[in-house]
Order: C-alpha cells, then sequence, then structure tokens
C-alpha cells in the first residue's frame, strides 16, 4: 500500500525554473507599474528585492567552505587517476583554446556592430567603478592574507538626518581559497598515508556542505523569480535602450558560443552536441539563474559524470577547477565586447597590438573573476591593461545583472565541455552514458545518490561508469 500511495508531484526542476522566470518578469512589470515616481520602492519591489539577494547572500556564506573542500579534494581524486598530470595539462589545454576562439566571437562582434557608437548614453554617465583590477592586485592578490582569505571592510553610510554610521564586515577572497586550496591538497599528496585522516575529514566536510547546497539550490526557482523580478522593476526596458546595441550584441557573442562554437568543437571531437545540450541544460540553466558558477557547482558536477559520462575522479579535479578559472562569458566574450564599447564611446583607436592583449588578459586573467557573481574585477583589469578609461564602465553597470545571467549560464556550460572533450580524446568517457544523457531532475535522491554520498565521504573507489551514469527511462 505504501508503495502505490499517491503522492503530489512538483514539476521538473527546469520546469519550476521556467515558471519562476514567467512569473519574475510578470511580478517586476507589476512593482514597476505601481511604483510612483520620486517615492520609496514599493512593497512589491522590496519583497522580490530581498527574496533575491537573500538566495545569492546564502550561496555566498556557503562558497568559501565550498571552495577549500572541493579543491583539496578534487587534487586527492586526481592523485589515484593514471596519467593526472596528462588529464591536467589537456585540461588548461583546452581551456585556453575555447577562451581563445570566445575572445575572437567577442571582438569581431565589436568591430562589426560598434555598439559604442550606437549608445544614446551622454559622457556624464561615465563613472568610475568602486573597485577596480589590475595586474598588480592580481598578483599580490594571489598571497594569501590569512589562512582562509579572510579581510574585514569598513563602510559608512549617511542616514536621512545627515548622521554618518559605520559598518564593518567580513569579506572573502576567493582566489586566494583556490590558492590556499591547491597548496594544501598538494602537500596531502606528497605527505602520503600520513595525511589520510585529513583528506578523510575533508571529503566528509564536503559532503556535508554539497548537501547544505542541495537545499538551498532547490530554492532557485524562488530566487529565480526574486533576482529577476527585481532586475525588471529596478531597470525595467528603459534602461536597456541606451545599451540595446551593446546588450544585442553581447548576448549575440554568447550565443554563438554555446549554439555554434561549442556543437563545432563537439562535433569535431566525435561527439553529438544535442546529446550534450540534454545532459548539461539543468547546470547550465541554474547557472543562468544564480549567477554564481561556484554555486552551480554540485549540479555541474553531477550533470557531467552522470550524464555525460566523465569518470568522477577526473570531474571532481576539472569541474572545480573550472569553476574557478573556466569563464567563456564573463571573461572573454564580455571584456572583449566591453573593452572595444568604451573604445569606441571615447573616440579611441584600438591597436593589432591591443587586440592581442585583450586576448592574452581573457586567457591569463580569467581566474580574477573565481566564479562569484558580476565581471567587474576582470572589465577593469582588461581597461586598464589597455589604458582606456575606467570611466566606462560606470556606463556598463546599469545592465550588469541582466547580462550576468547569460555570462553565467555560457560559464557554466564551458566547465561541463571541456571535461567532456578531455574524457573523449583521452578514451576514458563512458559512451554509454552520454548516449543516454538526458535533463532529468537532477535532485532525484536514490539509493545511487546514497551511495555517492557515501564514497565522497570514505573516499571508497566508485563503480564504473556504465553503472553509475545509466540514465533513467522518462515518463
Amino acid at each position: 500500500m505504501a508503495s502505490s500511495r499517491s503522492r503530489l508531484r512538483l514539476p521538473s526542476f527546469g520546469a519550476q525554473i521556467l515558471i519562476a522566470l514567467v512569473l519574475g518578469i510578470g511580478l517586476g512589470l507589476l512593482a514597476r507599474a505601481i511604483q510612483v515616481p520620486d517615492a520609496p520602492d514599493n512593497g512589491l519591489t522590496v519583497t522580490l528585492q530581498t527574496i533575491g539577494s537573500s538566495f545569492v547572500q546564502l550561496l555566498r556564506a556557503l562558497v568559501p567552505p565550498l571552495i577549500l573542500t572541493a579543491i583539496i579534494a578534487s587534487i586527492a581524486n586526481l592523485g589515484k587517476v593514471t596519467n593526472a598530470a596528462r588529464l591536467a595539462g589537456r585540461t588548461l589545454l583546452w581551456f585556453g583554446i575555447t577562451a581563445l576562439a570566445s575572445v575572437a566571437i567577442g571582438i569581431t562582434l565589436g568591430l562589426v556592430l560598434r555598439p559604442g557608437q550606437s549608445t544614446t548614453l551622454s559622457p556624464e554617465t561615465a563613472a568610475p567603478p568602486a573597485r577596480t583590477g589590475s595586474w598588480l592586485d592580481f598578483i599580490t592578490g594571489l598571497l594569501p592574507a590569512n589562512f582562509l582569505g579572510l579581510s574585514a571592510s569598513t563602510t559608512l553610510q549617511t542616514g536621512d538626518d545627515g548622521t554618518m554610521t559605520a559598518g564593518t564586515g567580513l569579506t572573502f577572497n576567493a582566489l586566494q581559497l583556490v590558492v590556499i586550496a591547491l597548496v594544501v591538497g598538494f602537500a596531502a599528496l606528497k605527505v602520503g598515508p600520513a595525511a589520510e585522516p585529513f583528506l578523510s575529514f575533508n571529503r566528509s566536510v564536503l559532503a556535508v556542505v554539497q548537501k547544505v547546497l542541495w537545499w538551498l539550490i532547490r530554492l532557485a526557482p524562488l530566487g529565480t523569480l526574486g533576482l529577476l523580478g527585481n532586475a525588471v522593476a529596478t531597470y525595467g526596458w528603459e534602461s536597456l535602450a541606451p545599451l540595446g546595441t551593446f546588450t544585442l550584441a553581447m548576448y549575440l557573442g554568447l550565443a554563438l558560443v554555446l549554439f555554434v562554437l561549442y556543437p563545432v568543437v563537439l562535433t569535431t571531437n566525435g561527439l553529438s552536441p544535442i546529446r550534450w545540450f540534454a545532459g548539461a541544460w539543468p547546470a547550465i540553466q541554474l547557472g543562468f539563474v544564480s549567477r554564481s558558477s561556484l554555486g552551480t557547482l554540485p549540479v555541474t558536477e553531477r550533470v557531467t559524470v552522470r550524464n555525460l559520462g566523465v569518470p568522477r575522479e577526473y570531474a571532481s579535479f576539472a569541474v572545480p577547477f573550472g569553476a574557478t578559472t573556466k569563464m567563456d562569458g564573463c571573461a572573454a566574450v564580455y571584456p572583449a565586447l566591453a573593452a572595444i564599447f568604451v573604445a569606441q564611446f571615447f573616440g579611441l583607436e584600438l591597436t593589432v597590438w591591443d587586440y592581442l592583449l585583450i586576448a592574452f588578459v581573457s586567457v591569463a586573467g580569467s581566474a580574477a573573476t573565481a566564479g562569484l557573481t558580476g565581471a567587474l574585477v576582470m572589465l577593469t583589469l582588461t581597461l586598464s591593461t589597455l589604458g582606456l578609461p575606467l570611466e566606462g564602465v560606470g556606463l556598463l553597470l546599469a545592465i550588469d545583472p541582466i547580462l550576468d545571467m547569460g555570462r553565467t549560464a555560457v560559464n557554466v556550460a564551458g566547465q561541463t565541455l571541456v571535461p567532456t572533450i578531455v574524457a573523449k580524446r583521452e578514451g576514458i568517457l563512458d559512451q554509454a552514458a552520454f548516449a543516454a544523457s538526458n535533463a532529468a531532475d537532477p535532485f532525484a535522491e536514490d539509493e545511487e545518490e546514497a551511495t555517492e554520498v557515501q564514497q565522497t565521504a570514505t573516499g571508497e573507489p566508485t563503480a564504473e561508469p556504465t553503472t553509475t551514469t545509466e540514465a533513467q527511462p522518462t515518463r
């Protein structure tokens, strides 16, 4: 009787996201329609903003332990893989190849569409950003200030009565956390058997963090409603009008990377783009919503292993590493297109050398984005390298959340693509799992998932890919 008992079945995760997207746009338009000019935000706008910001804040809270434990565990797992150094080198190579192709698309669209000459913005709207990036900051930022990469910052706020209040908060440097995790992981490998209790503890912590993150990701539809609704209510379609050509060029570039470049790469390596899209779609969809590669990391790794047939030992290295460095949207298409936009807006000519610098910065400096929401540091790093006015950043900040959704979706797509390509070229891809890939609900909990969590915590070897990644029949 228990097995036959009917239960209320919710729509699939993908359907929930789509419903939330529609509701978010509708509520955002409603909030904008009832907003009184020159008045404080109405209750609906405040509610949408609170829901969206709370979801992102919770994601950020889990990022530090996720980075530390995931990368340490991934290095330990990579040490168990044959030809680990070769796999790591091939992964970096394909990161660079796809990044160069992506930045070439951004440069081409900037030269053809000339978005900097099609805007109706005035120079008075240009303003330098509050936070900038430079090569010196990037290099010195690699050196951890402390073991957790934490730093304190104090902000001053002026109240309505003119009084000043100071607030101090802790922030973390994701790039420093990556460096710390890499060093600790390689040190544990060098120590050998004596480090096994530490690695076992790290795997247990990672399993717990991932479980908490899974609970949070289940709230993604609610976060989608708040984030998109607040974006529509705050910016509206009017904010896109002055930057319509740039927005069009940006999303066109992202579409070319996702629907042209990646399928070409897959096809030339003997893989079906349709099967890859079907398997990777849950992660791409969540990346669009969360605007965080690291927040999407558990889903990205799961679909890479289960749906695409990449061995878990290799995926547990390539996917977390890609979540911090593989940014074809934020660190390739966007900075290239934005740099050309700023140069055209201020009437500055770029040389062939400048375009080569854009390509170099996109490949070498992509880690500056560190998998978090936004690409401000990467953009200012590019502009400062080219000697372009940093005031141009202020022109693009108004629509950055709208652009960041598409950028992150492409980032996540690339983080599933490269491990799949490398696994195929190295002959370790589970072809049966890849051929049967589908966009089934990634939150389905069954005995297989329980086994995976136990193996993650204990470090036991996983079963063969053909038994762990076999797709379930669709209903």
